[in-house]
């Protein structure tokens, strides 16, 4: 058949010819229809190469598939409706792969915040100790049995044999060192 010949063929025609294999009637419905159905699909997506996509992919399965398809409709209606399904498609997998990434970035963002919490709190607990172990002898002994063993100044004082006074003086001393300690290198953060 000619080329000429295929303008003045039923769509139903063209599917016939399609499925005996005529590839010349698959491309006269490839033109027939390729331009409605990707106007229309830009016209719902917006985006002109997502348009484009869907309408190639929808000829290729079109193509592939033909001898399977039962046409119970006109071929303009079947085609119609396929590009809206595939377009709905196409904006739901978009959503969810849009959900997955926000998902995605918050999470990161919350580990990032997390992880730099984290590092930023082992820093100070290093810093923290290490003010400790410089403090005097017998001053570190006071604030460690204060803080670390919950002892009230009375007990540490019976245990150590000092006033209770001393005990508070003692305290009082070893939380300014740390504080000076810890803010100069809060600074540094």
């Amino acid at each position: 058949m000619l080329m000429d010949n295929y303008t003045e063929l039923p769509d139903l025609a063209l599917i016939q010819l399609t499925k005996e294999g005529d590839q010349f009637a698959f491309s006269h419905i490839y033109e027939r229809y390729w331009g409605m159905l990707f106007i229309h699909a830009r016209k719902i997506l917006g985006n002109e190469d997502e348009a484009k996509d869907i309408v190639q992919n929808l000829f290729f399965s079109l193509y592939t598939n033909i001898n399977n398809i039962d046409f119970k409709t006109t071929l303009s209606s079947y085609l119609y409706r396929s590009v809206k399904n595939m377009v709905l498609d196409h904006i739901k997998h978009q959503k969810i792969v849009d959900r997955y990434l926000e998902s995605f970035r918050n999470f990161s963002d919350q580990g990032e915040l997390v992880t730099d919490q984290e590092v930023r709190r082992k820093e100070l607990e290093k810093i923290i100790e290490q003010g400790i172990d410089e403090l005097p002898g017998k001053m570190k002994e006071v604030f460690l049995l204060s803080r670390r063993e919950n002892m009230s100044h009375k007990e540490i004082a019976e245990k150590l044999g000092i006033t209770q006074h001393t005990i508070k003086s003692q305290i009082g001393n070893a939380i300014r060192i740390l504080r000076n300690k810890i803010g100069a290198c809060l600074m540094l953060f």
